[in-house]
């Protein structure tokens, strides 16, 4: 799979937005836009990127919430390119499918499990690609470095299943990907929520 960040760089405050495409662009592969920012110059984006002879430029969005600065730009991408736009809120505007946890979908040339992830949002999801490892994770926070039992029971839950996959690339909603240590900083994050004041 390759992943390419469509707002990196840019110039008004918004979420990643991770433009995922099979690695030889092959027909079967379900090009996916996980999340689609509020910038917009992903339109833009999307029309120059490498996604395939013969296939439509955009299959799918998979939101990992409603949050403005992650969905802001769905209805227009939807306009503009005619994806099925999936997500775990059924009454955000432009949603054509309500995802599930545990449920499977295909993204570029991957099987990806949704995990609900309540915490940050009512409608915040992780995405898990088994095959490579990736978590896409929006705005749930997997790396807490504080001690904090704040935290929501079925937040901790959905943490604890994440601390049991093996997962080797992280991205996030904002800022960088951690690409190495992803199990033992999920560990300690699960540590530093699940420790009892």
């Amino acid at each position: 799979m390759k992943i390419v960040n469509l707002t990196l760089g840019s110039s008004v405050y918004t979420s990643n937005a991770y433009l995922l495409t099979g690695t030889w662009n092959a027909i079967p592969d379900v090009n996916t836009l996980v999340d689609t920012g509020r910038d917009p110059k992903v339109i833009e984006a999307i029309r120059n990127s490498a996604t395939g002879v013969g296939k439509r430029r955009l299959e799918q969005v998979i939101l990992t919430h409603s949050h403005y600065d992650h969905a802001s730009m769905a209805m227009a991408v939807k306009k503009e390119f005619g994806p099925v736009v999936s997500g775990c809120s059924p009454n955000f505007e432009g949603i054509d499918r309500v995802l599930k946890d545990g449920e499977r979908i295909r993204v570029a040339d991957l099987d990806a499990v949704v995990i609900f992830t309540p915490g940050h949002s009512h409608d915040s999801l992780c995405l898990y690609c088994e095959g490579e490892g990736i978590l896409f994770v929006g705005d749930t926070p997997v790396v807490i470095q504080t001690r904090d039992n704040t935290y929501e029971d079925a937040f901790i839950a959905s943490l604890e299943r994440i601390a049991a996959l093996n997962i080797k690339a992280i991205y996030p909603g904002h800022g960088s990907p951690f690409l190495s240590n992803c199990n033992e900083l999920i560990s300690q994050s699960l540590a530093n929520v699940s420790q009892k004041k």
